[in-house]
């Protein structure tokens, strides 16, 4: 249903920095970059090279949170990125588990990102 999705962040480098250091067990990977003002834009994505996630500057304050999910190969992808959250202090809002009430199989960390969004690591097992 979705093709892309574009997050407006108070500092675009330093959010890249995370999303690229916090989810790199998922594959994910800038792909394509380009000046806006005083600062830029960034395409990011997954294994496939198609930029579907994008940062930007905030054109004002942020007010409400946001929620995103990056598809895991593996749960063993699921631990890396909880495990690579950690070890940068991020704030976990939930560790890595089964989410019987979502799906069977359904394995996922919840953390908070740099601007306050909660962002997961999924993986839909069986």
């Amino acid at each position: 249903m979705l093709d892309h999705i574009g997050v407006q962040v108070a500092d675009v480098e330093a959010s890249l920095a995370y999303y690229l250091r916090t989810f790199a067990a998922i594959g994910i990977r800038e792909v394509v970059r380009f000046p806006l003002e005083n600062s830029f834009v960034v395409g990011l994505s997954g294994p496939d090279g198609t930029p579907n996630f994008w940062l930007s500057p905030a054109a004002g304050a942020e007010a409400r949170e946001l929620h995103v999910a990056f598809r895991a190969a593996d749960r063993d992808a699921v631990d890396a990125v909880h495990d690579a959250a950690v070890a940068a202090g991020t704030e976990v809002l939930h560790a890595p588990r089964e989410w019987p009430e979502y799906h069977p199989g359904y394995y996922g960390v919840f953390l908070r990102d740099l601007d306050g969004h909660n962002v997961e690591a999924v993986h839909h097992g069986g």
